[in-house]
């Protein structure tokens, strides 16, 4: 079956228009449709006021702003969510770096970069810079393609029946400075650059989420090995046991939303942060206070110069430091740029640093020289490993939070953007609209970091599988950012090129470091990552042979049957099928036709209302063209939710958009009875209201009335010409997969709650 809320419509009488601002949600606009007593055309009229409020539904800002009490709970919540990842680093990062007790400089060196990759690569990097590259309040690298693609003509195969939902930006040439324009044009006319910007976007998303069920076997074995500090016998299989028993409660209380689990989690991580502050102070006045000295870049640059091979090689482990920073871009939709600033630079950021000075501190003077072993559990002040041991734990446990909440985020977008099936979707708050719960990809997480814990047991084999994909996708986010940058927001390239350099080399640097990891473990990363982007990529492949196929078969009315003359409210008078389709006689049955409109474009029949014509040589007496449109807040008034018009040229036939939040429960068994009460109002307030029109509909309701959607069946096209044999085939099979992907993949008819003994659906065939 077709999409049942792609967005387009029509109009109504009085429709307000909520503000998209979260902050300024509870103002509204209104667009007074009755038309006017010197308008010479009313339907006109209407439809020009109805594509109005289209436009300001579907190219609406869905970015929401907030401050005051809201600002400091989402930021609170922030804490609890994103940081719990980057947060828990101080359990592994030292262990991962040095197999054996280090030199003080090699201690320092090491210790100089942690901080200085905190401060470059996460705080001026993405805090300051990144985060302002947001699509619409998205983030993600997929959202940066998005965002190019609003300022750039790259996107060429779009969904033709979603063109008014992309709110194109695109500056004049002479708007652009010299190196935007040459860039922009070249982008513009090369057909292989455009495919490669949307494969690193969709790859980028892709390694975030393979990073999705890495991350909660990592930190939370980190921090149950911590239990070995208490009882050395503790076995293998123990860990690992109480490891999987954890992560599976992590995911079964995901369903009570990020906004819950963010309050909730929120105490932990902050009481967490500040004790791993606490003892990094203690530490550092109690040891070695001249670990101070790693401040002074020097001491990076010489480290990685004495050690050579061997100093480049533990970059790989010194990047555990910040891996979760691309949750601070991919969570950007759940909360928002000021809430993930306030919270990193004014909490996280400065108790990580004084965590890591404190740790090195301690190492520097450990007699035992075996506390980078276990650099956490350690380096605890007096009295406090049990506190430490349970504070761990805790936000060992939080710590997946952040990247599942990614998952959550970005698969919505790539949904959104049609590169992957409609799945459910669960909005899990009234406040911020863009807080979600995924149940399948909740589901198939917990089983993929389940077995990855049983596989790899361990931190430190673990660590070999993590960090390509990390610095992979913040290496994209910098090339893609930059090119952000340049064509929307206009730097000049002596401005861009300098800054960009000196990130893409430090990500370059680490990258060429973890790279030396894929035989050891990374490839399952970059495998798993590399079957998510196929996946995507065949969806988006599909979607566009679909789109195309479509477009062929789109009718008007005038293409499908003789103009009706007839006037509104008056008795339909008799059809004849164009001959194109037989030319027979269309009779008319008694009842009301709701037909399923899924691109609610008023120039195009719906293509079950066309293919129920032509089958039947029939048409209801009275049709409701029913089109769903979803808007990013969490309710639509009832006074504000329905856009009705007349339809030109067809008797009796009403075009009714229904506006609607997330949280709205529109589909019911009532909804009929809505929607007749809804266009019996319309009929009411127009000027001059026509008793025989709503006598006919009232006769039609009370006489029947039936649901009509289409059902959308699809083949590979065969025969068709093709550059080369072996080209025909691999697309072939390409879109063999997306057939078998569409028929097991969930239909919206799932979540269609009316009536089924009134529900017909028509079946038509399109090749592909």
């Amino acid at each position: 079956m077709g999409d049942l809320d792609i967005e387009q419509g029509g109009p109504m009488t009085n429709v307000h228009l909520p503000h998209r601002d979260g902050a300024q949600q509870g103002k509204s606009s209104t667009l007074e449709t009755e038309p006017s007593e010197n308008t010479a055309d009313p339907d006109l009229d209407e439809e020009e006021k109805a594509r109005r409020i289209a436009k300001e539904d579907l190219q609406g800002h869905r970015k929401q702003t907030y401050s005051g009490f809201l600002l400091a709970w989402l930021s609170f919540q922030a804490t609890g969510v994103i940081y719990g990842d980057i947060g828990t680093s101080p359990l592994y990062v030292f262990s991962s770096t040095f197999s054996s007790q280090p030199s003080w400089d090699d201690l320092v060196g090491a210790l100089s970069i942690i901080i200085w990759s905190l401060t470059l690569i996460v705080t001026v990097k993405y805090c300051f810079i990144v985060l302002s590259a947001d699509d619409d309040g998205q983030g993600g690298t997929f959202a940066l393609y998005s965002l190019l693609a609003r300022y750039t003509n790259i996107a060429r195969n779009r969904d033709p029946r979603a063109a008014a939902m992309i709110r194109m930006e695109r500056y004049r040439t002479n708007d652009l400075t010299p190196g935007g324009k040459s860039l922009r044009k070249f982008l513009e006319r090369s057909k292989s650059s455009q495919i490669i910007l949307q494969l690193v976007g969709v790859l980028g998303v892709s390694m975030v989420m393979a990073d999705g069920v890495l991350t909660p076997a990592q930190s939370v074995l980190g921090a149950i090995q911590g239990l070995e500090v208490v009882n050395p016998d503790l076995s293998v299989s123990a860990i690992v046991g109480i490891t999987s028993a954890i992560l599976v409660v992590l995911f079964l209380i995901q369903p009570f939303g990020t906004a819950k689990l963010g309050t909730s989690f929120a105490p932990i991580v902050t009481i967490w942060l500040l004790f791993n502050m606490v003892a990094g102070i203690y530490n550092l006045a109690k040891h070695d206070y001249t670990v101070l000295k790693a401040f002074s870049p020097s001491y990076a640059f010489t480290y990685l110069a004495r050690n050579g091979q061997a100093g480049w090689t533990s970059l790989g482990g010194l990047l555990l430091a910040f891996t979760g920073v691309e949750a601070l871009f991919a969570d950007l939709g759940a909360f928002s740029k000021r809430a993930v600033q306030i919270s990193w630079l004014f909490l996280a950021y400065p108790c990580l640093l004084l965590a890591y000075i404190g740790q090195a501190a301690f190492i520097s003077t450990d007699e035992t020289k075996v506390a980078f072993t276990n650099p956490f559990f350690n380096t605890l002040p007096p009295r406090t490993l049990y506190f430490g041991l349970i504070m761990a734990i805790l936000a060992a446990i939080v710590a997946s939070q952040a990247m599942i909440t990614s998952t959550f985020q970005l698969l919505t977008q790539i949904m959104r953007l049609s590169y992957f099936p409609h799945i459910k979707v669960v909005h899990t708050s009234r406040k911020f609209s863009e807080q979600v719960y995924i149940p399948l990809a909740n589901w198939l997480l917990l089983i993929g970091t389940v077995i990855v814990t049983a596989v790899y047991n361990n931190t430190t084999s673990l660590g070999n599988a993590y960090g390509v994909c990390v610095i992979a996708v913040t290496f994209i986010t910098t090339c893609m950012v930059a090119l952000v940058a340049i064509l929307v927001w206009r730097l000049p390239l002596y401005v861009v090129t300098p800054v960009w350099l000196i990130f893409a080399a430090l990500d370059g640097a680490y990258l060429s470091s973890v790279l030396q990891k894929v035989p050891k473990g990374a490839w399952f990363t970059l495998v798993l990552a590399g079957i998510l982007c196929s996946i995507f990529t065949v969806w988006r492949f599909g979607k566009e042979a679909q789109w195309k196929a479509e477009s062929l078969d789109q009718l008007t009315l005038a293409a499908l049957i003789k103009s009706d003359q007839a006037t509104p409210g008056s008795s339909p008078k008799s059809l004849v099928l164009n001959e194109r389709f037989g030319g027979v006689p269309v009779s008319t049955v008694p009842g009301l036709g709701i037909f399923f409109d899924k691109a609610g474009d008023p120039t195009h029949l719906p293509a079950c209302f066309a293919h129920f014509v032509m089958k039947f040589a029939a048409r209801p007496s009275v049709i409701f063209f029913f089109h769903m449109r979803p808007l990013a807040v969490p309710s639509v008034p009832l006074e504000e939710r329905y856009v009705i018009t007349h339809t030109n040229g067809l008797a009796n036939c009403y075009n009714v958009t229904l506006r609607h939040g997330y949280m709205d429960d529109v589909l019911h068994p009532g909804l009929a009875r809505d929607l007749v009460g809804q266009v019996e109002l319309s009929i009411s307030c127009r000027r001059r209201p026509n008793a025989v029109e709503l006598e006919t509909l009232r006769a039609a309701y009370g006489s029947q009335m039936v649901y009509i959607l289409g059902k959308e069946a699809m083949k590979v096209k065969r025969g068709s010409s093709m550059t080369s044999r072996l080209t025909g085939i691999f697309r072939s099979f390409v879109l063999w997969m997306f057939l078998w992907m569409r028929e097991n993949s969930r239909t919206k008819l799932a979540d269609l709650n009316i009536d089924a003994d009134k529900l017909l659906e028509v079946g038509f065939l399109k090749e592909i």
